[in-house]
């Protein structure tokens, strides 16, 4: 990893991370919610979420969140969330942070890593299948609950 660079797992809440997540979120989806300390603070007082971040010179420029929980068929874990700000983009820190969630993955305990990319996100899918993911043939479903 280039030495200006570093991945670190959140560990805390703060509004400079709230920020970097809502302006990384608005190049991932064209409505993400808002994101908040209170969502920030779920996940770094969850066991089983990991969000991480790439920093730069001291800017955010990249994060993934690594969902972990056991289920009878065995440990599983999932990529949630990749995204790089596109300024920093074609210099592989996609790659160094699925690189990381892999190791990560592999250091609590090892089982089954999965995530999901849209079909149009080519250059995501190209990294995911050269990272030796394989497409699972499956149906993915999804439900918004309202609580």
């Amino acid at each position: 990893m280039d030495n200006t660079m570093r991945i670190f797992e959140v560990v805390e809440v703060n509004e400079a991370y709230v920020g970097a997540v809502n302006r990384l979120l608005l190049q991932l989806s064209s409505s993400p919610a808002p994101f908040t300390a209170d969502v920030l603070a779920g996940i770094v007082d969850s066991p089983s979420s990991h969000l991480f971040f790439v920093e730069c010179e001291n800017v955010i420029v990249g994060m993934l969140t690594v969902g972990e929980y056991l289920a009878p068929t065995g440990r599983k874990m999932w990529i949630e969330d990749v995204v790089v700000d596109e300024a920093m983009r074609g210099r592989s820190i996609g790659r160094m942070l699925v690189e990381h969630a892999i190791a990560f993955a592999k250091n609590i305990g090892g089982g089954t890593l999965m995530l999901t990319s849209r079909p149009s996100r080519v250059a995501a899918n190209n990294l995911y299948r050269s990272c030796e993911f394989r497409i699972k043939e499956t149906n993915m479903y999804k439900k918004e609950l309202k609580g």
